[in-house]
């Protein structure tokens, strides 16, 4: 039978084959915890004071954020909420929302929930049921779900706003991004976002190293509460397909998505230096008073279409 590698004890719940380790239950809560912790402190995510919003899905990955940021917030390190977005796809997100509530008030933390409807008019299924639609579900959800975060953010006060991103995720909007050419959005990867204007809050990554099945296996051995069904418009996105050839290659070549992320954070200096290009200078949309760089934001440009008001 198989030992833990660092106290010997068994059953055991992972191999890494990575790296060759084999972890017992107790032992790898607290590997993932120390490596997150780890992460934030040298990427200095977080600083003593910091009011953290935390996107609540009510998925594993965000679960497990507010889990190991609740940490912190119970030293009195930082202040932490939580926000969720209601996308207003049925049979799916209904259930995703209950669990972030059960988990926010587990935790005894504020909590505000909005809806894509509330704001825009529409849920995500009313607007991929209007055959004039110009976008696929996930870039509609991305610009309204960040639109929304970031308003209410900024309202309660927030200083930081943590998401969900695991290795998975990075590893993969690093090839999309390459593939399609936009090295715009390659500079803007990252642990830590760098906004171009006081009016976006920071956003950070805690999980950026964390490969998805161990997000995943760290929820389980937790006993977290978590929404673990699949957003069913995620199959039809180019994401979904750049996913499934990384997880494809990463079967025969375990360290792929690690040296992928090693890799790009090297020589992403290099392509900030180069690729720079003209600064853009960011205003306020004319519609909503959020920060654009054009007259109207992407959230609002987006809003008027689906609601035929142009």
């Amino acid at each position: 039978m198989k030992k833990c590698t660092k106290c010997g004890a068994t059953p055991v719940i992972i191999h890494r084959k990575a790296s060759g380790q084999i972890l017992c239950k107790e032992c790898f809560i607290e590997s993932i915890t120390d490596k997150v912790l780890k992460g934030i402190r040298r990427n200095k995510l977080i600083e003593k004071g910091d009011k953290v919003a935390v996107a609540l899905s009510g998925g594993k990955d965000s679960v497990m954020v507010l889990d190991i940021l609740n940490s912190l917030y119970e030293r009195n390190i930082i202040d932490l909420f939580a926000i969720t977005i209601d996308e207003g796809i049925e049979g799916y997100r209904e259930h995703g929302v209950e669990i972030a509530v059960k988990n926010a008030n587990k935790l005894g933390l504020d909590h505000r929930i909005a809806s894509i409807k509330d704001y825009f008019g529409k849920t995500l299924d009313e607007i991929m049921t209007d055959d004039c639609r110009e976008h696929g579900a996930c870039t509609y959800c991305g610009v309204f779900r960040r639109w929304i975060i970031n308003k209410i953010a900024r309202e309660e006060g927030a200083t930081k706003i943590a998401t969900g991103h695991n290795l998975d995720d990075e590893t993969q909007a690093i090839l999309m991004n390459y593939l399609e050419g936009n090295i715009d959005n390659l500079t803007r990867i990252g642990a830590k976002s760098e906004p171009k204007s006081d009016k976006f809050t920071v956003k950070i990554k805690p999980l950026r190293e964390i490969p998805e099945k161990e997000v995943a296996l760290y929820a389980i051995a937790r006993e977290l509460d978590v929404h673990f069904d699949e957003c069913p418009y995620s199959r039809e996105s180019f994401r979904g397909e750049v996913g499934r050839f990384i997880k494809e290659l990463s079967v025969n070549h375990p360290t792929i998505m690690f040296s992928t992320l090693k890799g790009f954070d090297k020589i992403k200096p290099a392509i900030k230096k180069e690729f720079s290009g003209k600064k853009v200078k960011i205003g306020m949309c004319i519609n909503c008073g959020e920060p654009a760089s054009h007259e109207l934001c992407r959230a609002c440009l987006f809003s008027k279409k689906i609601n035929n008001e142009e």
